[in-house]
């Protein structure tokens, strides 16, 4: 039986590629919160622009009160699209944001 002592891996060295730090972790949390929050500013001023021609006139329509809650609306639903997976602007942002700190 061969001797495999010389492939093991010696002490104070890890196997496998290094793992992260406290620190790196902490940062690619707040990239990831920061490419979030982009995102649901960018799809509220994308829904913003859509509801701006929508005229709510009728028997219960909310008037000025409608106008007026609309933006509170808007960025409630952008919210809401990002938390339920967004429509790829985070992933894209948070790959471009982790390759100008060097953490790919």
């Amino acid at each position: 039986m061969a001797d495999l002592s010389a492939l093991a891996v010696p002490p104070g060295l890890t196997a496998g590629p290094p793992q992260p730090t406290a620190a790196e972790l902490a940062k690619r949390g707040q990239i990831r919160d920061t490419a979030q929050k982009f995102e649901t500013s960018f799809l509220s001023s994308m829904l913003q622009e859509m509801f701006a021609g929508l005229k709510s006139d009728g028997p219960f329509g909310g008037g000025q009160g409608e106008e007026m809650f609309r933006s509170f609306l808007t960025e409630a639903m952008a919210k809401q699209i990002t938390k339920a997976g967004g429509v790829g602007v985070a992933d894209s942002v948070q790959r471009e944001m982790l390759k100008l700190q060097g953490l790919k």
